[in-house]
């Protein structure tokens, strides 16, 4: 295993803008949440618990990067996310909820996910012991959506399957643009699309989606 050089100035570099993400990431996903009461009010209290702990990982991540003593770049950061979020905000705007909850609650948690799968194994001792603790909340993010989704499938399937082809190519894409700054931190493109992959499939297929339906709908963007 190549040992990392946390200190070096390319790692750092790198850094500064995986860190942003993740800290900008947590940021728009305690919004997220705090917005989805306006289309789930009967759920309210739940998910301010679920923002609250997004809350605390933005503060743990600002923490990783004082660690390192690195600057995050916020400012690629909100770019970073910048397509994902207007599509948010206009399903907010719009009623939509299922699109909310599939951009929110399944494939940002599914990215977030597998991004901290691959990351904790090459992390600094400090950033590690973060991460660990952010995964196990990640789960539950992901299950709130999942849950919602499976219960009313028979409903929402189509409004699925379209806001899957709207977003999941964001998600190649957003990938493409972190590959040299994940792979200089030891996390592979390749390793990171198949855990995102693992996660988001098996999470379509609790929800109720078969495999021929899930291949066919993770083959949107790869073209």
């Amino acid at each position: 295993m190549t040992v990392i050089n946390y200190q070096c100035p390319t790692y750092r570099d790198a850094y500064s803008r995986i860190n942003a993400i993740v800290i900008e990431g947590e940021q728009e996903a305690h919004d997220n949440y705090i917005a989805l009461t306006q289309l789930l009010p009967d759920r309210s209290e739940e998910l301010h618990r679920l923002a609250k702990m997004e809350e605390r990982h933005k503060k743990g991540f600002t923490a990783c990067g004082k660690n390192l003593e690195v600057t995050p770049d916020m400012e690629y950061a909100r770019q970073f996310f910048a397509a994902l979020k207007q599509n948010f905000d206009d399903a907010l705007r719009q009623g939509n909820l299922v699109t909310c909850l599939v951009i929110q609650a399944l494939i940002v948690e599914c990215f977030a996910i597998a991004a901290y799968n691959i990351y904790i194994p090459v992390a600094d001792p400090f950033a590690r012991k973060i991460t660990e603790g952010v995964l196990k909340d990640e789960y539950l993010h992901l299950s709130f959506g999942e849950e919602w989704l499976k219960a009313n499938f028979a409903q929402v399937k189509q409004d699925i399957e379209a806001a899957n082809r709207q977003n999941l190519p964001l998600v190649w894409q957003m990938l493409n643009q972190v590959t040299a700054d994940a792979r200089t931190l030891g996390m592979e493109r390749e390793e990171l699309m198949a855990d995102f992959m693992t996660q988001y499939s098996e999470t379509l297929g609790n929800i109720g989606f078969t495999s021929r339906e899930i291949m066919k709908m993770a083959a949107y963007g790869l073209a």
